[in-house]
């Protein structure tokens, strides 16, 4: 691997694919937006980035040939950063249209309870529940930016996925982690510096992997 790694960023049709693009150009590898499954080839790692709904982008994922080859990378366990409606794509089946999603971590996306209000939309606190390198040099507690009605439950199975969570009339996993597979349900692409530097430790994982 070079050391600017290649990172597919996957186009569903609805995600901050300019952003994240320039948020990996800042910290030092190459954004490759893919929308077919030959893309992937010259890739070193993956991002699945979201807005939207589970349903639409679970169609053009299919159509795209796309759904399939994102279950083999988590599954030869390459690393894999899913954000926002990308962390809940990661999940069985999503409450949001009742679209079956792609099954790589147990449980289901639903929408948030008791929240004061919907979408939960703005900065909030992103409490560690765990040490992992996502989060080095971000302290526990820090702010990051959240665009959502809906959050991914993991299983009673999975419960050890869970790394972060954050509070909004109730708290729900606004990050989680299992291997190479990294999830966050807020956007790093649009959290400042900490979302950078959230964006730089991945590029140093997928380095050292």
């Amino acid at each position: 691997m070079t050391s600017r790694p290649r990172v597919a960023v996957i186009d569903h049709g609805a995600g901050n694919l300019v952003s994240i693009d320039q948020a990996l150009t800042t910290v030092g590898a190459d954004g490759i937006v893919v929308a077919d499954r030959g893309s992937l080839t010259s890739c070193d790692a993956m991002i699945l980035p979201g807005v939207g709904a589970a349903g639409p982008a679970m169609a053009r994922l299919k159509a795209r040939g796309l759904a399939d080859p994102i279950r083999a990378w988590a599954a030869a366990e390459r690393p894999l950063l899913g954000i926002c409606l990308g962390l809940q794509l990661l999940f069985d089946v999503s409450d949001e249209d009742g679209a079956e999603t792609l099954g790589i971590v147990p449980g289901r996306t639903v929408r948030m309870e008791h929240a004061p209000t919907l979408p939960h939309t703005g900065w909030n606190q992103v409490e560690q529940k765990r040490s992992h390198p996502i989060f080095d040099g971000i302290v526990d507690g820090a702010d990051l930016y959240f665009v959502h009605s809906y959050v991914g439950r993991p299983a009673a199975s999975a419960q050890d996925v869970v790394l972060a969570t954050t509070e909004h009339g109730a708290p729900f996993v606004s990050a989680l982690a299992r291997g190479s597979l990294l999830g966050v349900q807020f956007h790093p692409e649009r959290s400042g510096r900490d979302g950078l530097r959230l964006l730089a430790n991945f590029v140093d994982l997928v380095r050292a992997a």
